[in-house]
């Protein structure tokens, strides 16, 4: 087998080499590094020492010189040729001056007298930087002399100060001594460095003076020089035609902006020669060293891969299916022989568990029914040997009434059961119908059956008796459970001619039967359709939530015993930015049906909320009224919402009467019950809506904490012409009041229907005799503008000052 980088052998040869090679790298470069930094540590080292003797040479020629100075400042000849009237004998001076200069090799003499003048020279004319240092030198050379450096020309010199006494002093002796090459050689000889004697010009240029380099080098080291580097404490490296130095600038004076120093000098090449043998050394061994971890890890990889080549082959056969193969070495004790002899314990499993699974995927495990998949697969077949034969093939898809409540309410484990004997009902009932029927169990509690060779008659004919096999009561643990189901019916050709299509198609008349509890219902594209409708309105509502597009309308309640507005009932209008205003009953229905119900009534609330603190910031009080649906009050978080929008808009609960109707109630009585006592004993009120219309007894209805009777309009309405309506208002009226509840009437739409209403002591009343619905920022001028029938004409009737009173404009 090739070693390339996709085998794992070349993978691990090329991991130990990169490695290899990245730590032998990595340690060439640390210790380049250190070699580069221990050199430069070293140059510095040189360079600072060297300044250090660099100081002490000038010292000692200092020393030597102040001497010489002394020497001739105390000869006595000297010092009477110096003291001769104020004149002095300048040419025994001048002699003196410059036989001394010859003697200990100054450059220089100067002779200042008492009145700090130069009064005889040797060696160079008057310079005025020199005179200015000498001049700054004479008070500090009064005891023992004193010693400094001037720039004379382009040159710097030391001067050496030496006062002249006869015992006061009556002159200053002064000598000078370039600072040339000679001391450049000296400082070589004593620390092995390079030494350029260098001056700066007024323009602020570095020129060399003398140096041990060559004149060239010397010069572009100057040249090279920064104009700062007398400010300089430490190294710096100065490049010559490739040749890269390091240097370090010892400043000797400064005159204004003219300066002189001394550059010592080491070539870094230089210093790091001995390293570079090192180096060279270092590289020689790391090739050794590559060459011979690439073949150990050669080596290595080879045992390693060669033994998984082999169980990849092994791996191929089971693929395949045979469960027969050994590996051969599993006896080996290494992690390789680990691996082989569980491979061996997977080979093992494998084969075991094969046949489970293959039972598993295509058998439900609690009825023992084809699954999904394996009814897929049979309804594939059918349809292939349909289309041969020219066959009609149905499938009929059902789900069962009313079984998450069973449970839900009985236990997963009496679901179990249940489901287990639907299985043998269906069983028991196709064996005699269709010897070719497939019952399968699709999840949860639906199922499917296979009709082959069957026409659409005969596919009506046994769903019917599959529902009236199911309808019949079903007897487990004690427990008698009434189960019914929805049934789709959809088949090929007439439908579709694949599997996935004609499920799909069973599923959704499935869904349109349970809908419409319809029994069993055939596909049609329709039922589609108005799913897409569907679709699209749920979308279009949670829009207009988004888009605002929904409005707040209320309809104002009345005392009907004196015509005083106390409250409001809101209602929600949809203003559609296409279909204009739609009307609730087209879409509360749905809205309900979806769930998206809570989100309209979470609205209406949040609304009615700001509108009732509105209304109270200018004076009117008023109780609104809110319904609630069923899935309101299945919600158990409604409490706690409803008491955040209160809190948020700072209004009390009392300022709210909730209703909801008989139906919603007795959905899930517990459930509703444990809601309405929650919001009972936040202080809102509870109303019951459509009172009359519903199937709950007066026993169930005693003991929910409501606060009002609603009495619904279709009796309302024609109370003026049917006495039998009268009738059902009067004994409603008195069965409230008797509850010791509030009665409201809605649906009055004349003024003979409300005097017939407070005649029989109706409390409160609504309808479009008073007011049809209007928008809600509306409402303070409808209350304004409201005038109540003449109260004399009103039965009952109180002029009197009432409570209702202070729930009008103050």
């Amino acid at each position: 087998m090739k070693l390339g980088f996709h085998s794992l052998e070349g993978r691990i040869v090329t991991l130990f080499l990169v490695l290899i090679i990245a730590l032998q790298v990595f340690g060439l470069v640390v210790i380049q590094k250190g070699i580069d930094s221990n050199a430069r540590a070293s140059i510095a080292t040189e360079l600072a020492n060297g300044e250090k003797v660099f100081r002490k040479l000038m010292e000692q020629n200092a020393q030597k010189r102040r001497f010489a100075a002394q020497v001739l400042s105390r000869d006595t000849g000297f010092v009477q040729a110096v003291g001769n009237d104020a004149g002095g004998d300048r040419e025994t001076i001048k002699s003196a001056l410059e036989n001394s200069a010859h003697r200990v090799r100054a450059d220089l003499t100067l002779l200042i007298d008492g009145d700090r003048n130069v009064m005889v020279s040797t060696g160079i004319g008057r310079d005025p930087g020199l005179e200015k240092l000498v001049l700054g030198l004479l008070d500090e050379a009064e005891n023992e002399g004193a010693i400094g450096t001037a720039m004379v020309g382009n040159k710097p010199f030391q001067i050496v100060v030496m006062p002249v006494k006869a015992p006061i002093t009556i002159a200053w002796i002064v000598m000078g001594f370039a600072i040339d090459r000679q001391l450049a050689v000296d400082m070589k000889e004593l620390s092995a460095l390079e030494v350029a004697i260098v001056a700066r010009g007024a323009d602020g240029r570095w020129l060399p003076v003398d140096a041990t380099l060559a004149p060239a080098v010397a010069g572009a080291m100057a040249a090279n020089l920064p104009a700062a580097a007398a400010d300089l404490k430490s190294a710096f490296d100065v490049d010559i035609d490739g040749n890269e130095y390091s240097a370090r600038l010892v400043d000797l004076g400064r005159d204004g902006d003219r300066g002189a120093g001394v550059m010592l000098a080491r070539s870094i090449e230089e210093a790091t020669a001995e390293y570079g043998r090192l180096e060279r050394r270092l590289m020689f061994l790391t090739i050794v060293g590559i060459i011979i971890a690439a073949v150990a890890s050669v080596l290595t990889a080879k045992r390693i891969a060669q033994p998984l080549r082999q169980l990849a082959g092994i791996a191929a056969r089971l693929e395949r299916g045979d469960y027969r193969v050994q590996t051969g070495f599993a006896e080996r004790r290494d992690e390789i022989g680990a691996l082989a002899h569980a491979f061996d314990s997977m080979r093992e499993g494998i084969a075991k568990r094969e046949q489970e699974i293959s039972r598993l995927a295509y058998w439900d495990p609690l009825t023992s029914l084809p699954n999904r998949a394996q009814f897929v697969l049979l309804l594939n077949e059918s349809l292939a040997e349909a289309k041969k034969r020219e066959q009609q093939v149905f499938v009929l898809m059902m789900d069962l009434d009313r079984f998450k409540h069973v449970n839900d309410v009985m236990g997963h484990s009496f679901g179990d059961a249940l489901l287990r004997q639907v299985a043998g009902r269906l069983q028991l009932q196709l064996a005699g119908a269709h010897e070719d029927a497939h019952v399968a169990r699709m999840g949860g509690d639906e199922f499917a059956v296979l009709l082959v060779a069957c026409d659409i008659e005969g596919a009506h004919v046994i769903a019917a008796n599959i529902r009236a096999a199911l309808e019949q009561p079903l007897s487990l643990d004690d427990q008698t459970v009434d189960i019914g189901a929805g049934i789709g019916i959809a088949g090929y050709p007439v439908h579709g001619d694949d599997a996935k299509a004609l499920l799909s198609m069973a599923e959704v008349a499935m869904y349109n039967a349970k809908q419409r509890n319809d029994g069993a219902v055939v596909y049609d594209p329709m039922i589609d359709k108005a799913s897409e409708t569907s679709l699209s309105l749920l979308t279009e509502l949670r829009n207009a939530i988004e888009n605002n597009e929904f409005r707040l309308h209320v309809q104002p309640k009345m005392n009907l015993s004196n015509g005083e507005v106390v409250g409001v009932e809101s209602l929600v209008r949809w203003a559609h930015p296409v279909r204009g205003n739609v009307f609730p009953d087209e879409f509360i229905p749905f809205a309900e049906q979806t769930g998206f119900i809570r989100v309209l009534t979470h609205w209406v609330l949040e609304q009615s909320a700001a509108l009732c603190r509105e209304m109270a910031a200018k004076g009117i009080h008023l109780k609104v009224s809110v319904n609630l649906s069923t899935r309101d009050l299945l919600d158990q978080e409604l409490p706690n919402k409803f008491g955040d929008i209160l809190a948020r808009h700072q209004v009390l609960p009392q300022s709210f009467c909730l209703e909801i109707t008989e139906s919603a109630i007795m959905d899930d009585p517990v459930r509703a019950q444990q809601t309405l006592e929650r919001l009972h004993a936040m202080g809102v009120d509870l109303s019951i809506d459509d009172f009359g219309t519903g199937y709950s007894s007066l026993a169930y209805l005693k003991r929910l904490p409501v606060d009002e009777l609603k009495i619904d309009k279709s009796f309302v309405l024609n109370m003026e012409n049917d006495i039998g309506d009268t009738k059902i208002v009067r004994s409603t009226i008195d069965l409230g009041h008797n509850m010791g509840l509030r009665v409201v009437a809605e649906g009055i739409e004349s003024e003979a229907v409300w005097r017939l209403l407070a005649a029989l002591g109706c409390d409160e009343g609504q309808g479009y005799f008073m007011s049809r619905p209007i928008p809600g920022d509306k409402l303070v001028d409808w209350i304004r503008n409201w005038v109540p029938p003449v109260r004399s004409s009103l039965p009952y009737a109180d002029t009197s000052d009432n409570t209702a009173t202070s729930n009008t404009i103050g």
